[in-house]
């Protein structure tokens, strides 16, 4: 029995009767709560359907905006039992390390690239009719009254959730706005804790291929951070936090929370219209040059002006605007560090990539917990060990990403005939750094992306914070001029 098939037999029962009774006792307590007060709170949106012209901007953008998925009639998710059992057997929360190894497929060791390859299917969307449940049971009414105007079908689907498009009465200002609708699947809240229960049993798959490593750590963060993305309440903060960080940015864009229409289950934000990262795929390689520059920027200005990060560097979060112009969504997946996490950071890409310090460099990863005690190797083998995370920003020239970066890194840190492996490890405060690190790397690889990294990094480098060094900077100074960094 393979160790998927383990963890179906563990899980899959049991997800389903909790998500059953779960929902049950949901559907139960919104009984017991005051239609009349919900009513009369959704009345104070003023979202009355029908009651503007069809002229607005807000509607024309509603109109325009396109399809990026179909509902399969035969596959559609259409009870909450459903959703429980996909998911169950998807392995709900698990199906994200599949995805994440998605980026990074070939250089993973056989035996778990062959574990997380069945993780990486989303679930089919939800019904019309069970998305709008889900609206009905966070606000007391459907979406048909919620809404000035409703949108049935999805636009985007993910691995917990679905996107619907929707127009409202903006409360503060009166105004028709476009906003788009992220509706969490029912029951997935239990399915995804089941399967998290566990998640220990991911320490075994993930030590076959990492000699090292002590998993204990890892895994806790995945489950801690993975339970976090639940939370569409945390999600909305997260959000809105990047949007009040970014506003006025002249290329990145983060879409406004409407707290007015969100809930537990049901994330409200503007819709934004734009190109797709399989759209952008046919765009000139100068247009692509612009994009891969503007997500180094976003990852680590925020990393650096915000001590966070959006930790899903998936291309269904993009939207892309030409002239380097791109809107960051979903941040179900956010991690805040502390001021030693940063520091810890901070000194080991000085030390390793800009004073080229090998000695202070492993100081410091041993101090944090990447390297433990007694390795014996040198500690120039151990900075070209640990070096190819900051190859692309080391040296002051340009460079050309390759799709195959991102995986010679897993390859390399996977490779059990070194003695460096059998000493390594990944602590808590670097799982989703080393995540958004091979995302970025493999998206910027596929984009086959040029320009004078180290340069751009020096502006973002605390310890440097050094001059414009492109177009795209030049455009930041406005901004960079009112803004912390």
């Amino acid at each position: 029995m393979t160790l998927l098939r383990r963890l179906a037999a563990f899980t899959g029962v049991a997800v389903a009767v909790a998500a059953v009774v779960a929902v049950v006792r949901k559907e139960q307590q919104h009984l017991r709560t005051s239609r009349s007060q919900r009513n009369a709170d959704v009345a104070r949106l003023g979202a009355t359907v029908g009651r503007h012209y069809a002229t607005t901007a807000a509607r024309k953008l509603f109109a325009s905006a396109e399809r990026r998925i179909e509902l399969d009639n035969e596959r559609e998710l259409r009870t909450a039992e459903a959703v429980a059992e996909r998911l169950g057997s998807m392995k709900g929360a698990l199906m994200k390390l599949g995805q994440m190894a998605s980026y990074i497929d070939d250089a993973l060791p056989a035996p778990l690239r062959d574990a997380l390859s069945a993780l990486q299917s989303n679930a089919p969307p939800m019904s019309a009719e069970l998305a709008a449940g889900v609206i009905e049971r966070e606000f007391g009414v459907p979406p048909e009254q919620l809404f000035v105007q409703w949108d049935p079908q999805p636009i985007a689907a993910a691995s917990i959730g679905q996107v619907h498009r929707a127009v409202v009465l903006d409360p503060a200002t009166g105004d028709e706005r476009a906003v788009a609708v992220k509706v969490q699947y029912p029951g997935v809240g239990e399915a995804v804790e089941a399967d998290l229960r566990n998640a220990n049993l991911l320490g075994m798959v993930l030590q076959q291929g990492f000699g090292g490593l002590d998993a204990d750590d890892m895994v806790e963060e995945i489950k801690e951070r993975l339970i976090e993305e639940l939370d569409y309440r945390l999600e909305a903060t997260n959000q809105q936090l990047f949007a009040d960080f970014y506003r006025g940015h002249p290329f990145i864009h983060v879409p406004e929370v409407l707290p007015a229409f969100s809930g537990a289950t049901v994330i409200t934000s503007e819709l934004v219209n734009g190109s797709t990262w399989q759209e952008l795929q046919s765009w000139p390689q100068a247009e692509k040059d612009l994009v891969g520059e503007t997500l180094f920027r976003f990852v680590f200005r925020s990393l650096y002006g915000m001590q966070a990060f959006n930790g899903d560097p998936h291309p269904g979060n993009y939207l892309f605007h030409g002239d380097g112009r791109v809107t960051f969504l979903d941040y179900g997946l956010v991690k805040h560090f502390t001021d030693d996490e940063m520091g810890t950071f901070i000194g080991m890409v000085k030390s390793a990539a800009y004073d080229h310090d090998q000695t202070a460099f492993r100081r410091i990863v041993q101090a944090a917990g990447m390297l433990r005690e007694g390795c014996p190797a040198p500690d120039d083998e151990i900075g070209e060990y640990f070096s190819q995370f900051y190859e692309s920003v080391r040296h002051d020239q340009d460079v050309t990403w390759s799709s195959e970066y991102a995986s010679g890194i897993v390859r390399h840190t996977f490779d059990r005939t070194s003695p460096i492996a059998q000493y390594a490890t990944v602590p808590r405060a670097f799982v989703f750094i080393q995540r958004i690190n091979l995302g970025l790397y493999a998206l910027l690889g596929e984009l086959q992306a040029t320009g004078n990294y180290r340069r751009i990094a020096e502006e973002l480098w605390p310890f440097v914070h050094g001059p414009a060094s492109t177009p795209l900077a030049e455009r930041e100074r406005g901004w960079l001029a009112h803004h912390p960094r």
